[in-house]
């Protein structure tokens, strides 16, 4: 039987700590504001850390502290004193991208398991070598690597574990050098091949101007244009603004399930997902999904593409693979865009607790009488038909409109961790 790699998730903060781990986490990874790369949205301080390191630890799992920042000079200043209590909560490891402060942790802390930061771009065997001569016992690899670049580092470097991201936001460029050009010529810029792309002659047009025949949009105070590159007339590509603007340098979100067993195959050590300040929801979803990918992995199963669609409903902006596979066939793009859109879903709440078969509800998004309803437990997913609903003074209602609305379904008591979403 194949190796099973970690399964890796954030934790924004407590209860989303504890989530991973329900619904299949190996670790998590938290980070103090002045020194990670979550400075907001945060909710670790000392104390909390120090709960989530005893909490892991009370399962058999671990905790990875994120001390990843670039730092200047005050920063450094204060660096020690400020992690010395962090080294006595005795995490698993430290995340690090800084050279320098790589040296005064590994001076102070000998012993302390140091995890090179996907911030320090190692994208060469080499590269890595040259972090394990020093001491560090992982190295979390840049996500501009193709399945066959890690399976070359795998062999050049087999006694030093390896990080990969699988899930989540991506970058549009790393340490300042941009990316446009890889993705639009497939000339990479960190290779001295740049196409410059970011000053080429950009002219916007209305979509319905397109010879394709667009319809400009203005649903939902959104427009919708065409953006066309002098050099290539014709060739349009839409962009939308709404009220607080364009999102033209947005990347897709990384969602690479359909290669976890590749991964697993390659014998990468740990799978990370992305998203310290998302949802609840996304931890319980994201954690279930590559879990289960990894498990079916290990087992030599085929992969199931039921997975694809069960992370469509989660907020993303479309979904890419990234740089794990650069060039597709339109039978790859099809598979994978058929089944994403096969079943589609929306978080709709959470179940706070449960009280003679009435589970209360979190209304996150509206539900009603006579939809079909995924309950979403570590134990395991069903999908029922909402038959009922009552509200807090226990009166039948057939509509719960949205967020701050709090109503109770029939639900068994083994449900008390349950998310819920809705079956589109």
């Amino acid at each position: 039987m194949r190796r099973a790699p970690e399964l890796l998730l954030p934790a924004g903060n407590l209860a989303k700590l504890n989530t991973a781990f329900d619904f299949g986490a190996d670790a998590v990874y938290a980070g103090l504001p002045r020194y990670s790369l979550r400075a907001r949205n945060n909710d670790f301080r000392l104390e909390q850390l120090a709960q989530g390191i005893e909490s892991a630890h009370a399962r058999g799992k671990q905790l990875f502290v994120a001390a990843n920042v670039l730092p200047h000079n005050a920063k450094v200043n204060t660096f020690l004193a400020d992690m010395a209590p962090v080294i006595a909560m005795k995490p698993d490891a430290l995340i690090m991208a800084d050279p320098g402060l790589i040296m005064l942790v590994r001076e102070a802390w000998p012993q302390m398991p140091i995890h090179l930061s996907v911030q320090a771009n190692t994208v060469n065997y080499a590269g890595v070598k040259f972090w394990q001569t020093l001491g560090l016992t992982r190295v979390i690899l840049s996500r501009e690597l193709g399945l066959e670049e890690i399976a070359q580092i795998r062999q050049q470097c087999p006694d030093m574990e390896l990080e990969v991201f699988v899930h989540g936001a991506l970058c549009i460029a790393y340490s300042g050098r941009c990316l446009l050009s890889g993705y639009f010529n497939h000339r990479d810029p960190n290779q001295g091949t740049c196409t410059n792309a970011c000053r080429w002659d950009y002219k916007v047009h209305s979509a319905g101007e397109s010879a394709c025949g667009g319809v400009p949009r203005h649903d939902a105070g959104q427009t919708e244009y065409l953006l066309e590159e002098a050099n290539r007339p014709g060739e349009l590509m839409p962009i939308v603004e709404d009220e607080h603007g364009t999102y033209i340098m947005n990347s897709k979100d990384l969602r690479a399930v359909e290669h976890v067993a590749r991964l697993v195959e390659i014998g990468v050590d740990s799978l990370k997902v992305e998203g310290r300040t998302k949802s609840a929801y996304y931890v319980a979803r994201t954690a279930q999904v590559y879990r289960k990918a990894i498990d079916d992995a290990v087992a030599g199963k085929a992969f199931d593409p039921a997975l694809l669609a069960d992370l469509e409903g989660l907020a993303n902006r479309g979904y890419t693979d990234g740089f794990l596979q650069r060039h597709h066939s339109h039978d790859t793009q099809n598979y994978l865009d058929g089944h994403s859109r096969a079943r589609q879903s929306q978080y709709v709440g959470e179940v706070l607790n449960v009280v003679d078969g009435w589970a209360r509800i979190d209304v996150k998004n509206r539900i009603a009488v006579g939809d079909k309803l995924e309950i979403i437990h570590p134990c395991g997913n069903q999908v029922i038909e909402l038959q009922a609903m009552i509200d807090g003074d226990g009166q039948p209602v057939t509509v719960a409109a949205g967020n701050g609305v709090a109503v109770s379904i029939a639900l068994p008591a083994t449900l008390d961790k349950a998310l819920i979403a809705r079956l589109l």
